[in-house]
């Protein structure tokens, strides 16, 4: 069937350019104005983007073309006060391809995905425009500006330099081409791993869901019911529905069947294979990088970051890799243990561990050594309840309020929760917070937080609208959602982006947002208030009897709290040590699951478990370049964030007001004002200390 986006693009474009396009409008209603959600169509955005496009256009031509001679006024501060139609209208278009996307949003996507990345270099590839900003750069001492105009101006110039100021003609139109190639490229693998998620299993016994909690069970006939699938149960493809039952069902032949579809995303040798567009994005990222005059595209990604080289971040990954590989070895015979021991007592088959095994037998080891398995802990982790407990640190310690008013403000779906965030320490309105929890088809997998609008003071102060995404299970009607300890993680994690956006206190939007390997240490360092034992009693409660979880439990997680980090480790750094490998090269790498075989086999990847993110489903790769050569940045976060929990733990109290306020001051609120390092040595005095995170994941300190 001919989908009503094949008509002639310039009709469609002609046709919702009008001034009534409710995606070009400046954003009205309460708390400054909020997205239009409920207006957001497909078919809307074709026309809008066209608009807007021109709209910049015009505006930044005329700051190209001010006959004044240049300054940071008319120059730099006045390219910081252009693009608001196009910023407004990319964060719906972002949400539309995130949260509610579908087969035309797709279509737009592949169309328009290459045309904007033409417009964008066509604006910022433009001689004349650079030339303004070389101009105020080669002056800038002499300009009387403050440090944070000179970072700006440098920053400023630097960027143009990246993007391709200094190549020539025909280099430029080739940077551009290769922009536009890779725009496809990446809308082309989102949708191919977003329809492999959306292949559900199927599971037509209940007998073979026997070992999962009886919630749970009830989400998977839910899940089935709403695919109209009467008397089924389904599994989606995403983390948070597949991880349940890999830890406990007891049925090793389900265990092995989610863990392959689950796996295998994008890996099937059908029309969602991954593995030729992969090798395409690769192909032009090392083509641009040599063109942009970097050695190759790890040392293009890096060059704004704290790193800046890639074999310092490949550095710190070696010194954790090998404790974490000889932790899992330790894991894995523990298991084996309990597996041979269960088969010499008839009590189940000879089996050797295999990754659909590690986490079913990981559980009974956390039983067998401190006698605790998840189920023991779902039960007081209600949804609702985490929610408040992530409200009550952020109002602890940084003095943000959050009051609920779902249904006030237009939401794009009707799961979405809308919270008015306020500073108690003045009652100002600090924005808004969007809360959307739960897995749905159109829904790319994961978890994440998105900032519709930022803080600024340039051109008036701005308030914050900030989301965080989540794809949990919903549970049945009527019935809680009990999520697991890692999910609870998860949603303080990505609060911890949204506290973040909610403190930034800058004036100048430029000097907003962070390095790639910055930005994840707020959210890990959020990750450590879940467990206090004060959010633990106010907000874990059974969701049968409203008791708080007994110390006795939290003894036993606290005890516990080192336990499966082999595996978490490795996990997590076999993903980020192949994102590396893959970037940091001379020749791009042709056949990518060729690569990652051997490259598994050469740094010793325990056979037992699977990385993270397989290549072929790496959204955080091949999506964008977000992520690219910075998958890195999760570890030197956390190497921050070990250190900085740590200066919490030195005071004695770590809900320690005078501590979060420097933390808030220094840190958390000063956007990009200063190098990320200087402003972290400012904080606690000296560089992070790598012995700190070696010691939270229990690994021997040399």
């Amino acid at each position: 069937m001919t989908s009503a986006f094949a008509k002639d693009a310039e009709q469609r474009i002609q046709a919702a350019k009008a001034e009534s396009n409710p995606m070009l409008q400046k954003w009205t209603g309460p708390y400054e104005g909020v997205p239009p959600w409920d207006k957001m169509k497909p078919d809307l955005f074709p026309g809008a983007f066209a608009a807007a496009m021109d709209e910049l256009r015009k505006e930044v031509h005329a700051v190209r073309d001010n006959p004044a001679p240049a300054t940071f006024k008319n120059v730099n501060e006045a390219m910081q006060l252009t693009g608001g139609t196009i910023d407004r209208l990319f964060s719906l278009w972002g949400v539309q391809q995130s949260n509610e996307s579908n087969g035309d949003v797709q279509t737009i996507d592949r169309e328009w995905s290459p045309k904007i990345a033409a417009f964008y270099d066509e604006l910022f590839l433009d001689p004349k425009l650079f030339q303004r900003h070389k101009a105020v750069y080669d002056k800038r001492q002499s300009l009387g500006l403050t440090p944070a105009q000179i970072r700006i101006v440098e920053r400023d110039y630097q960027s143009f330099v990246r993007q391709g100021a200094l190549l020539d003609v025909a280099q430029k139109a080739k940077v551009s081409e290769i922009n536009q190639q890779l725009s496809v490229a990446f809308s082309d693998f989102s949708s191919k791993v977003l329809a492999d998620e959306e292949k559900w299993i199927v599971i037509d016994s209940k007998a073979d869901l026997a070992g999962l909690p009886d919630s749970f069970v009830a989400s998977l006939k839910a899940a089935a019911d709403e695919r109209k699938l009467p008397g089924k149960w389904v599994v989606v493809n995403t983390r948070s529905s597949v991880q349940p039952v890999l830890s406990n069902a007891t049925n090793r032949a389900l265990r092995e069947k989610v863990w392959r579809a689950f796996v295998g995303r994008g890996d099937n040798g059908d029309a969602s294979d991954t593995n030729a567009t992969i090798a395409t994005i690769l192909k032009l990222r090392a083509e641009r990088a040599k063109l942009l005059g970097f050695k190759n595209h790890a040392w293009f990604r890096m060059d704004d970051t704290m790193a800046k080289d890639p074999a310092r971040a490949t550095d710190l990954m070696m010194r954790v890799w090998p404790a974490a590989v000889a932790r899992v070895k330790e894991e894995v015979a523990d298991m084996q243990a309990i597996a041979d021991a269960e088969a010499r007592k008839g009590e189940g088959a000879k089996i050797t561990i295999e990754p659909w095994d590690y986490r079913f037998y990981a559980e009974k080891v956390r039983k067998a050594k401190y006698d605790l398995d998840e189920g023991e802990i779902k039960p007081y982790l209600e949804l609702n309840n985490m929610v408040s407990a992530a409200f009550y640190a952020a109002g602890r310690l940084y003095d943000l309020d959050f009051k609920e008013n779902t249904g006030e403000v237009p939401v794009f779906n009707p799961d979405v929760r809308t919270f008015v965030v306020t500073d108690r320490r003045d009652g100002s309105n600090v924005g808004l917070f969007y809360l959307d929890n739960f897995a749905r088809n159109g829904k790319r997998s994961g978890a994440w937080m998105t900032t519709y609008r930022s803080q600024q003071g340039l051109g008036g102060a701005r308030n914050v609208l900030a989301s965080n995404n989540n794809n949990f299970v919903k549970g049945a009607p009527g019935e809680p959602v009990l999520i697991s300890l890692d999910d609870a993680t998860t949603l303080f994690h990505e609060f911890g982006h949204a506290i973040h956006g909610f403190l930034q206190d800058v004036y100048y939007p430029a000097l907003g947002g962070t390095p790639r390997d910055f930005v994840e240490y707020p959210s890990q360092v959020n990750e450590n208030w879940l467990l206090t034992r004060d959010v633990l009693d106010k907000y874990a409660k059974h969701y049968k009897t409203g008791e708080p979880m007994p110390q006795a439990l939290v003894d036993k997680i606290e005890k516990s709290s080192t336990f499966n980090q082999g595996f978490a480790t490795v996990e997590y750094l076999s993903s980020a040590i192949l994102d590396m490998k893959l970037h940091d090269r001379d020749t791009p790498v042709t056949d990518p699951k060729a690569f990652e075989k051997a490259t598994l086999a050469e740094i010793g990847m325990p056979k037992e478990m699977v990385m993270r993110h397989r290549l072929p489903q790496f959204n955080h790769l091949f999506s964008s370049d977000a992520y690219s050569a910075g998958y890195y940045s999760y570890l030197w976060s956390e190497t921050m964030d070990a250190d900085t929990w740590a200066a919490f733990e030195e005071t004695g109290n770590v809900w320690d007001k005078a501590t979060a306020d420097r933390f808030r001051k220094v840190l958390l609120s000063t956007g990009n004002e200063t190098d990320r390092a200087e402003a972290y040595r400012a904080f606690r005095g000296r560089d992070p200390d790598v012995k700190a995170l070696l010691k939270k994941r229990g690994f021997p300190v040399n």
